[in-house]
């Protein structure tokens, strides 16, 4: 994960990285990705197809480039080829959890806002949610990391965005106007794939409990 390129200068060894602004959900690029993993070609031969084909539909090269390498990374982040398989081939909602675990792999902000924020209100099965707990999210953020404090309003605010859509598009919530949380069902192939990585305090950000 870069630095992000807002101006501000941000403490490399945080773990809080605002890439996010550019690197986003990437469904589509992510699906994608996979089925040339699944396909057999190496990660050389994968960059290759999709620069040069422009398989992503991007203006520059440079933007394709990062986000085949940005999916790459996260597709070889959940060490299971049945994971891989499952967003190259499984219907889009399956598909599309096991890719919000990849990014929660790959992005601790991600990782942090699932579990502290949308598993702790599926813990107290409160399903309000607003600004509010964005702001409270971020607030607290920039309370307790020095890197996080750095970052501008700008970004801040493109952050929440991006984050939003991420609840959006894997269906916790209707829109980005919503007052409320949906509950999810976690895809017993994910959660095998969870449990199996240790990675069980994730569980919640899926309403997961058991």
């Amino acid at each position: 994960m870069n630095n992000p390129k807002n101006g501000t200068p941000v403490d490399s060894s945080s773990p809080y990285k605002a890439s996010l602004t550019r690197e986003q959900f990437l469904f589509y690029e992510m699906r994608t990705t996979a089925k040339l993993i699944m396909a057999g070609l190496s990660d050389e031969d994968i960059m290759n197809h999709i620069v040069n084909g422009n398989a992503f539909q991007y203006p520059t090269e440079k933007s394709v480039r990062g986000q085949a390498r940005a999916c790459l990374v996260r597709l070889h982040m959940l060490g299971d080829t049945s994971l891989v398989e499952a967003i190259a081939t499984q219907p889009v909602e399956t598909a599309k959890q096991v890719c919000l675990y990849a990014l929660m792999k790959y992005n601790r902000l991600v990782w942090d806002f699932m579990i502290t924020v949308i598993g702790e209100k599926y813990r107290l099965m409160d399903t309000s949610f607003g600004k509010i707990d964005l702001n409270t999210y971020f607030i607290r953020l920039q309370e307790q990391n020095d890197a996080v404090a750095t970052w501008s309003d700008t970004t801040i605010t493109k952050l929440k965005q991006v984050l939003t859509r991420i609840l959006v598009e894997n269906e916790y919530l209707d829109n980005a106007k919503t007052d409320h949380i949906n509950p999810v069902w976690l895809n017993p192939t994910l959660e095998n794939a969870i449990r199996s990585n240790n990675d069980d305090a994730a569980l919640p950000a899926f309403n997961c409990f058991s």
